[in-house]
């Protein structure tokens, strides 16, 4: 019976690949009615999406707001979450409820609140999204933190550069980040596809003034179906490029640190 499991999780991988695989074909079909393939095949469908001036103006909008809010969690949260961990660890616990605060909120809630928080102050919402943009990605960021720093004694590392005439801002940059800078690559990356995929928080506190490739792609849908379906997949590819460059990072930095 030990080939019991194994078939259950080929199986469980073939019922869940299904719904991917049905979109890839018929982003490539021609029709697809009668038959159990599709009937015909055809790059045209890429060929209007990669035509579209909208769909790349969707999607430099897409990255600008999601890099962007990655790069200022990046500058803003990491070295804070870093100073706590190092020098505070027993206030660990209120990040830790923040990061529930982050689950704990609907997207739909959350907007309903920055809209009546922010609406008619003369802030741009689109700079009070990316702001709660930032505060949505610090779970991807501390969790990938403190795997990195896992049998890493980080206070006695930046005690003993301190002891050797370094500054604390020295023994950071220079003794600290080195060690946990692939941990914090890995972080970004799951939080850069994190925003990719957002849509109600975008949709409803800034709405079409500002489209992204989530608001292209539900605008595609009631238009061509084939279509919708070559934006999904060009989604998919980019995610698991994102996916597989953190997987690959993180083995290599695995092998180094077992050498």
């Amino acid at each position: 019976m030990k080939w019991l499991p194994k078939s259950m999780f080929i199986l469980l991988f073939c019922y869940l690949s299904l719904p991917v695989i049905g979109t890839v074909l018929y982003s490539f079909a021609t029709t697809w009615h009668q038959s159990i393939l599709p009937e015909g095949w055809t790059l045209q469908t890429y060929e209007r999406l990669f035509a579209d001036a909208m769909f790349w103006k969707a999607l430099g909008r897409t990255v600008w707001l999601a890099g962007g809010s990655v790069i200022v969690a990046m500058v803003v949260i990491v070295p804070a979450l870093l100073y706590i961990v190092v020098y505070f660890p027993k206030y660990e616990r209120w990040i830790q409820l923040l990061i529930l605060g982050v689950y704990a909120f609907p997207g739909i809630i959350l907007a309903v609140g920055l809209l009546r928080s922010y609406n008619g102050t003369g802030i741009p919402m689109l700079l009070i999204l990316s702001g709660a943009y930032v505060i949505s990605v610090v779970p991807f960021i501390y969790q990938s933190l403190k795997n990195t720093m896992n049998g890493l004694n980080a206070r006695a590392l930046m005690d003993a550069a301190e002891l050797l005439g370094a500054t604390k801002w020295q023994a950071f940059r220079k003794v600290i980040l080195p060690l946990v800078k692939t941990g914090l690559f890995v972080g970004a990356l799951l939080s850069f596809s994190a925003l990719v995929g957002e849509f109600v928080l975008i949709n409803l506190v800034v709405g079409s003034k500002f489209e992204t490739i989530q608001m292209y792609l539900m605008k595609k849908m009631s238009a061509s179906g084939h279509l919708a379906s070559a934006i999904v997949v060009v989604y998919l590819v980019g995610i698991i490029g994102l996916t597989g460059a953190a997987a690959r990072l993180m083995h290599s930095q695995m092998k180094k640190g077992a050498m």
